[in-house]
């Protein structure tokens, strides 16, 4: 048993033309910037697109299969909410600089759950980069007096990135996606965003974008760190461990001959972000499917061994 969801494409000020055929979709959006790929956000819930379940949202999936969706601790943990966003983003110009809260700060704020991310870069534009992390010690009272004085960019860290680069986002990191960016996203189920400086851009209607600069800074995690980058040896033909945290588990497979995979004792579901080319996945009983470049793959707590076989690159992630 799998799942696959109609993406949910989301026109921004700053998408691209990256997203649509990577995916193999036809749209009539002229700048999506992101896809909404595995999505139990209110409002915002991804649909079966294929198979027996088609139709379907994810939340009511999870509500009537429960752990056997899940896992049996994801269960208790999170209820009926399925617990992670997983998304493709194609930043055409430079995203917000923004933070975070974490989730006791988003609880005092009125929020459900804070937001702890990570990014994979796609083949991304040459010149491409982000923001990530403070560079120099200020305090919460220079944070204010920095965006005032629109030069909080001065106290971020910038890199230049490319594909395959990854980038871990606890709540309470500072960051923004560069312009010429391309890149997988998973984070915690949470749409809480506070935007501290948007380089003075005004929405459709001329307004100036609404900015949190209070919210920011009690959210904001003030600790400097020598780099923000994770760090990883490719590898082929096995599991790469690239995050791994109290909200998700990611790694990347690159793969050019058959591999088994087992979950037999993974009490969670799995997602399979596919990055390049393709590959036949199946299961013990015959049952198997397609995973294709662009796509990605809900696969229930229920899932055993998987065999792989195929020219494929993708992540896998869990809670």
């Amino acid at each position: 048993m799998h799942y696959k969801f109609k993406p949910i494409f989301k026109e921004t000020i700053w998408g691209g033309t990256k997203i649509p055929p990577f995916k193999n979709m036809q749209t009539s959006l002229r700048k999506v910037g992101e896809s909404w790929e595995i999505s139990g956000v209110a409002g915002n819930e991804t649909i079966v697109c294929e198979g027996p379940e088609t139709g379907r949202k994810l939340n009511d999936l999870v509500a009537e299969y429960g752990e056997k969706l899940v896992g049996k601790a994801n269960f208790e943990r999170f209820g009926a909410e399925f617990p992670l966003l997983v998304k493709f983003i194609d930043a055409r110009d430079d995203l917000s600089i923004q933070v975070h809260p974490n989730d006791e700060t988003a609880r005092r704020q009125g929020h459900e759950h804070g937001k702890t991310e990570m990014w994979y870069l796609l083949p991304s534009d040459p010149d491409a980069t982000l923001l990530c992390g403070l560079k120099r010690e200020i305090s919460p009272e220079e944070y204010k007096q920095m965006v005032s004085e629109k030069t909080i960019t001065e106290a971020i860290a910038r890199y230049s990135v490319g594909e395959g680069d990854c980038f871990f986002l606890p709540a309470g990191r500072i960051h923004a996606i560069g312009s010429g960016c391309f890149l997988a996203e998973i984070q915690q189920t949470s749409d809480v965003t506070y935007r501290i400086y948007d380089f003075d851009r005004h929405d459709d209607l001329g307004r100036p974008r609404e900015l949190h600069t209070e919210l920011a800074a009690e959210s904001i995690d003030y600790t400097v760190l020598p780099d923000y980058q994770t760090h990883y040896t490719s590898v082929k033909n096995q599991r790469v461990r690239l995050v791994s945290c109290p909200y998700f588990t990611t790694s990347v497979y690159d793969l050019d001959q058959a591999l088994q995979l087992d979950y037999s004792q993974l009490d969670s579901f799995v997602i399979l972000i596919a990055l390049h080319g393709a590959a036949i996945v199946t299961a013990p009983d015959g049952s198997h499917f397609l995973l294709r470049a662009g796509e990605t793959v809900l696969l229930p707590a229920t899932t055993g061994l998987l065999r792989v076989e195929g020219s494929v690159k993708f992540l896998e992630t869990y809670v």
